[in-house]
């Protein structure tokens, strides 16, 4: 038989009591606001990606296993409601780890920000310099991305859950920049 693992305690106010639960209004605020963090994470580097998907990117080598341009578009959108949602959950259980964990997943939301104008918006003006700097943007994203897996996996099984898949699509995404780093 299978011990249940207790939750992790509430960190204790600073009268010495159990941090109290975010109520529901708080709980849905903080949901909205992670989304929207996301969103404009993805509105960003849509400025980056627009007019250069169809100029410099339509006639660069790319990898044999990349997909279909229409793909990233709703790729991207489900891990990036993925990621709030994940965060979300860290969130609300206000358990010991909250901050740390919550702290890692913004550093990997900065670098998501920083890898599409690097790869897509310098390459016109770096060349090949500026996929090989997109390359380490993104593997210093897969990196900081298995450590929120890593951070969040202990505060909500589920949080942990559902940045898995954005961590193999990152993991596939550095495939396709080393490519592009290595034929353009």
């Amino acid at each position: 038989m299978h011990a249940q693992q207790e939750p992790p305690a509430r960190p204790l106010d600073p009268r010495g009591k159990e941090a109290a639960a975010p109520g529901r209004g708080a709980q849905a605020v903080a949901l909205l606001v992670l989304l929207a963090a996301s969103a404009l994470v993805a509105a960003l580097g849509g400025l980056a990606t627009g007019s250069n998907v169809d100029g410099w990117y339509a006639a660069a080598d790319k990898a044999p296993w990349t997909p279909p341009n229409w793909v990233f578009g709703p790729v991207w959108t489900i891990l990036y409601i993925a990621m709030a949602v994940a965060a979300w959950l860290v969130w609300r259980r206000r358990a010991a780890g909250t901050r740390a964990a919550l702290t890692v997943y913004a550093v990997q939301l900065v670098l998501n920000l920083l890898w599409t104008p690097a790869f897509f918006g310098l390459y016109p003006a770096w060349g090949t310099p500026a996929l090989w700097a997109a390359f380490a943007i993104i593997v210093a994203l897969a990196v900081a991305v298995a450590v929120t897996v890593l951070r969040f996996g202990p505060i909500s099984r589920a949080a942990g859950l559902l940045m898995l898949p954005y961590l193999t699509w990152v993991v596939f995404a550095s495939s396709l920049n080393l490519w592009a780093a290595l034929h353009n």
